[in-house]
């Protein structure tokens, strides 16, 4: 296992395991070697939980993003139109209600983010893998990048134009986390 220490202006010991597996154990300045060694050995079974949630998180992951098959030109092709048929009447109705226009839209196979929006250049980019998801989520996600044009951040004037414009976006951001377990309900 990897492990990272790191002395920071704190006052305590702490860790946490990256999603990558390392253990990052942040300590006080000054603090000795062998503190945080002790601190290390008292905390294995925490640690070999957190390495087995870690684990499991990965594999339901995989398991959710693996239901789409893009390992050949032909299956990210076909994805790609598919994904385009459901999106342009999405957008071609937002863009009008919200009086926005994107700059150019593209798609990418992001497990990361379902979209993103660059409001400088006004450009948005959309998961491949928003097709894992209903119609509605994906509507959710469209309305949310076309939100950022009007307000390039998550503040409250940004989620007042989410309810203006899609006032279940609430529902659909928690069924979209039910639905690609991304959230961990094993804490």
């Amino acid at each position: 296992m990897d492990v990272r220490i790191t002395y920071r202006h704190t006052s305590r010991l702490s860790m946490r395991l990256l999603k990558n597996g390392t253990l990052s154990i942040s300590a006080p300045m000054g603090t000795p070697r062998s503190v945080v060694l002790e601190f290390f050995e008292r905390n294995k079974p925490w640690i070999e939980k957190a390495r087995q949630r870690v684990a499991r998180q990965a594999q339901t992951r995989q398991d959710f993003f693996g239901q789409l098959p893009l390992h050949t030109k032909a299956e990210w092709s076909e994805a790609l139109l598919q994904l385009q048929r459901i999106i342009r009447p999405i957008l071609d109705r937002h863009t009008q209600e919200m009086g926005v226009m994107p700059s150019r839209i593209m798609y990418k196979a992001t497990i990361s983010r379902w979209g993103c929006c660059q409001p400088r250049t006004r450009e948005i980019c959309f998961s491949i893998y928003l097709l894992l998801l209903p119609e509605w989520c994906i509507e959710h996600v469209v309305v949310h990048e076309l939100a950022h044009l009007l307000v390039p951040n998550h503040s409250a004037k940004f989620y007042a134009v989410m309810d203006r414009h899609f006032p279940r976006w609430r529902e659909a951001r928690a069924e979209t986390k039910r639905i690609s377990r991304m959230e961990d309900h094993e804490k």
